[in-house]
């Protein structure tokens, strides 16, 4: 069968089961749309934790990203595994046995305040978003290479096929489908990364093969930097002063963004005990590292194959896939000189060649020559990342319009029905929303999402860590802190990236920090506001100082309750 009729049947199925598992957990109240029900075990909650976690950001961006930066992309490695160590075991627990099933919940409780459940409410909508944005991009190039169409189009199947699953099943559905999507997406990832590395190195451990040798006896690495130097590109594990700053920011700001998250933090909710949730958090540890330590190696066998496969060749040579990905618009080459020769070279007048990073990992199998069903395998395993974490998303957007908003300000009568059902439409209109967002994206997939981990670093982190560990922390600090944080980061992002109209130029950044990076210096102004403004007022009223106390004793776990 050829890649096209492969792609059909294996994308075919996998979107029937996740459909059929859908209807089969298909939440009928509002503890199982929000929680599903709380009983899920902690072996099934760490797939799904992982699943919800590996967005596309992970499956097809990050080492798209790794291929074209080299050592610098290590810093999404970093900060996104290095964060998932910190909620795990510094804040998840804790969170799960305060009992509140939302982020806003718990501010609110924790801060005695409706103001800042308020404010947690804005700050989540606004963060999750944000990520959506991303997850929605990664769908359009899945549906893109799936379909064969431009990837304007794509993004509105995408939206179809999200909007059915997730607006059906709400948490108990989406986590069972995620399980699956899970077994998919990780089959798909490492199969084709275990052909490629037996065939330029002849070593089946993609991790041990990044580092091996090819037929003529050089080193893949050492391979891959000359080629990178002929292009005028810089040293694929070559990394400058500047990029150390950026590294160091980026991968803090998404740590710290990571234990802020409203979409995976509401996972540790819904398993029976506090025990289950450190459970489940070890196992989504071990499945999202299967992925993370094989990153690496994919980008670099990417890279090298795609240089010697397109650079100064005869445009009317290239193979049928850079033909299927100029139609998707997602290649676009350019014969500057009229000689019918692809120049792939460092940015310059002379470059012929544009490639969007997103693409790398399901063109890797193509351009390597593996076998149809290989190649269809990958696409399938893209679409399972991008609407995982795409469904875990809207479900937190649409937690924060129904319970949060409906529920506690505008309609507190509202009855169980009625509340469901206003979820219901608010995912509807952030699915619309986020997918015509997607179509002009700030960024690649993986730059997307790591603003939203800035935006998530600067607002929630501090107001939780402190809710959990300083008794003394009040309302009147956590909400001026949450503010500052958010506003500012939100600020530079907007100033400094073009996409969204800001007339910022990268030559203007502060410190040379990358908008990807600023969410650590709200996080930073947001501790100090919080931490100077709740000394300076009133103390917290004595129950709930006690309440700090009590989250805090590692023993038994309060049923989440709305």
């Amino acid at each position: 069968m050829t890649v096209q009729q492969w792609t059909f049947v294996i994308v075919g199925l996998t979107f029937c089961l996740y459909i059929g598992v859908a209807i089969w957990a298909r939440a009928g109240s509002t503890k199982e749309f929000y929680v599903a029900g709380g009983g899920v075990s902690p072996l099934a909650n760490g797939m799904a934790t992982a699943a919800d976690w590996m967005s596309a950001a992970s499956y097809l961006s990050m080492a798209g990203l790794i291929s074209f930066m080299g050592y610098g992309g290590s810093q999404y490695l970093m900060g996104w595994t290095g964060g998932y160590v910190l909620l795990a075991l510094l804040l998840a627990p804790y969170l799960r046995k305060f009992g509140k099933f939302t982020v806003p919940d718990f501010i609110g409780e924790r801060y005695y305040s409706k103001q800042a459940r308020l404010v947690a409410l804005i700050c989540a909508i606004f963060v999750s978003f944000t990520y959506v944005v991303g997850q929605m991009k990664g769908v359009g190039v899945a549906f893109a290479r799936f379909l064969e169409i431009p990837f304007s189009t794509g993004i509105f199947v995408g939206i179809g096929i999200v909007f059915f699953y997730a607006v059906l099943g709400g948490m108990k559905g989406i986590t069972y489908t995620q399980v699956a999507q899970y077994c998919v997406l990780i089959f798909a990832y490492t199969v084709p990364a275990i052909f490629i590395s037996i065939q330029m190195v002849g070593n089946p451990i993609p991790q041990i093969g990044m580092g091996s040798t090819l037929s003529d006896g050089t080193y893949l690495l050492d391979k891959l930097n000359l080629l990178s130097k002929d292009l005028g590109f810089e040293e694929y594990t070559k990394s400058g002063i500047e990029d150390r700053v950026n590294v160091f920011f980026i991968t803090a700001a998404l740590m710290f963004g990571t234990a802020g998250l409203p979409h995976v933090i509401v996972r540790f909710f819904t398993v029976p005990k506090v025990r289950d949730a450190r459970k489940s958090a070890g196992y989504a540890l071990f499945f999202i590292a299967i992925l993370y330590t094989t990153a690496p190696a994919v980008a670099a066998f990417a890279r090298t194959n795609l240089i010697q496969t397109v650079s100064n060749k005869p445009y009317a040579e290239m193979p049928e896939w850079f033909k299927k990905w100029e139609a998707a618009e997602l290649i676009n080459f350019s014969d500057k000189n009229g000689d019918g020769k692809i120049q792939y070279l460092a940015a310059n007048q002379q470059n012929e060649l544009v490639i969007d990073r997103d693409i790398m990992v399901l063109a890797n199998p193509e351009i390597a020559k593996l076998p149809a069903w290989v190649i269809a395998l990958v696409v399938a395993g893209g679409l399972a990342a991008a609407l995982s974490t795409a469904a875990g998303l809207l479900l937190v957007i649409a937690t924060s319009i129904s319970h949060d908003l409906f529920k506690n300000y505008l309609k507190p009568n509202i009855s169980e029905k009625g509340e469901l059902l206003s979820a219901r439409i608010a995912i509807a209109v952030a699915v619309v929303a986020a997918g015509l967002a997607g179509l002009n994206p700030p960024g690649f997939v993986a730059q997307v999402v790591a603003l939203a981990f800035g935006l998530a670093a600067a607002s929630f982190f501090p107001a939780i860590i402190l809710g959990i560990f300083d008794k003394r922390m009040n309302k009147e600090g956590a909400i001026s802190g949450m503010i500052i944080g958010i506003v500012f980061t939100a600020l530079y992002i907007w100033y400094f990236k073009p996409q969204l109209g800001g007339p910022g130029q990268p030559s203007d950044y502060w410190f040379g920090i990358k908008p990807e990076g600023i969410g650590i210096i709200g996080m930073l102004l947001n501790l100090v506001v919080s931490f100077a403004v709740s000394r300076l007022t009133s103390p917290p009223p004595l129950e709930v100082q006690n309440l700090v106390e009590e989250i805090r004793i590692p023993r038994g776990a309060r049923e989440a309750t709305h």
